[in-house]
């Protein structure tokens, strides 16, 4: 494959995928930069091996292992837990009065129902994620995450049973 061949691939693969591919690096690092960081390194990836690539697979399915890969590889990295550090840190050290933006977010039931699923732990939330947010069927979760299919439906199915009742715990705290 020819360079200009591959620039054409990677720019369809980046107009087609971009968006899907921050908001699932989003699910992870919780930071909208870093998600954009993450992805333009799975598309440094993605070119680089794309003449290793046989097209048995879905590129889409490719292009999320990929992105994962780069967010778990992320959250392991002394850069991030140095500003996990120092954002536990700020947050500590700050007044304990909720701010007038978080008052307003709060009061949105979608916004509540992210930070639940967000709150879920990274095996449930990302199945969660890849399923409700990104439409990816059972078979499709199971070969970007490289687990058993049966693995995800129990994972989807617990994940159901914690939101629930995390959400029912909410209603009777006064949320």
């Amino acid at each position: 494959m020819d360079r200009e061949e591959k620039d054409d691939i990677l720019e369809k693969i980046m107009i087609e995928y971009g968006n899907e591919l921050v908001r699932l690096a989003f699910s992870y690092v919780k930071d909208a930069e870093t998600a954009k960081d993450m992805v333009q390194n799975t598309f440094i990836k993605c070119y680089q091996n794309l003449d290793s690539f046989r097209f048995d697979a879905q590129i889409k399915t490719w292009l999320y292992r990929i992105t994962i890969n780069e967010c778990k590889d992320y959250l392991k990295s002394w850069h991030y837990k140095m500003v996990q550090v120092k954002s536990l840190i700020n947050v500590t050290t700050k007044s304990i009065l909720p701010s007038t933006e978080k008052t307003v977010i709060d009061k949105y039931d979608n916004e509540e129902i992210k930070d639940t699923i967000f709150s879920l732990p990274k095996v449930y939330r990302e199945v969660v994620y890849l399923y409700y947010y990104e439409s990816l069927n059972s078979e499709e979760i199971a070969k970007v995450l490289d687990i058993s299919v049966n693995t995800v439906k129990t994972r989807l199915r617990r994940a159901k049973k914690r939101l629930e009742s995390m959400i029912k715990e909410a209603e009777l705290n006064g949320r």
